[in-house]
């Protein structure tokens, strides 16, 4: 079982961009498997007003600064844009990178994003809602881009709602992102297997993605199935020590 490493370069607290560059580098120049940023509009902690930058456009500029590394949104916020848009924004960052997108997407939840953008919040089953009537029409125009992408551009679906969101990831994600600790990561996979067989896919070929839980503790949940790993880190510091740490345990491990 191959292990991977990510690192969530939280795109706040940066008010010049040269930080989360050269943080980009640093964690290619480390070792990292993949670059994940967010999709916000504010911060999430700390000044709740400070410094921020857009998803997607960063991940066009992510995709001609590295060479190796996947890259990706953990993740897209699912209401934020067209549907057919993204898929063709998510087309074109493939090509741009060579085949190195991850189109991670959910269904969104920070009030302060939507009440200042102007989109309408909604309640989390309308929002599930619309990430449900969104996925096909992503997968639909993401087959009928010309040039057709690189590859399947894998789709990352981040949440862990028993009943909605983890149907989602058995009919379309190629990995999933729960948000879960070792226990729960163990119950809701059984409830993705039975999700699994309701629409008649194997789940077993679906990535399981989780927050680093450290070195003690990671062993764990490799045996509960999970291939993926991510350390967050914000600005303006974007200090990678944990994120060596990950590497170094990957790399004893393999």
């Amino acid at each position: 079982m191959t292990v991977k490493i990510g690192v969530q370069l939280q795109p706040q607290h940066s008010p010049d961009y040269q930080l989360i560059r050269d943080a980009v580098l640093r964690s290619e120049d480390a070792g990292v498997d993949i670059v994940f940023n967010w999709d916000h509009f504010y911060p999430l902690y700390g000044d709740l007003d400070g410094a921020h930058f857009e998803c997607w456009t960063m991940l066009g500029a992510w995709a001609e600064q590295t060479s190796n590394v996947e890259i990706g949104a953990l993740v897209t916020g699912g209401g934020y844009r067209n549907p057919d848009l993204l898929a063709d924004m998510a087309r074109t960052v493939d090509h741009i990178s060579g085949g190195r997108l991850i189109l991670g997407i959910g269904a969104g939840w920070n009030q302060k994003d939507y009440d200042n953008f102007g989109y309408e919040f909604g309640t989390p089953g309308s929002r599930l809602k619309l990430l449900a009537e969104y996925l096909p029409r992503i997968v639909n125009r993401l087959k009928a881009g010309n040039p057709a992408p690189t590859r399947e551009i894998p789709i990352l679906i981040g949440g862990g709602g028993e009943k909605k969101t983890l149907r989602l990831v058995a009919e379309h994600a190629h990995i999933w992102h729960s948000f879960a600790d070792l226990d729960e990561l163990k119950r809701k996979s059984g409830i993705l297997a039975e999700h699994g067989e309701a629409v008649g896919r194997d789940v077993t070929a679906i990535a399981r993605s989780v927050s680093w839980p450290g070195a003690d503790k990671a062993q764990g949940f490799v045996d509960a199935g999970a291939t993926l790993f991510t350390v967050g880190t914000g600005g303006p510091e974007y200090d990678l020590t944990e994120l060596k740490d990950a590497i170094a345990w990957r790399n004893s491990h393999r």
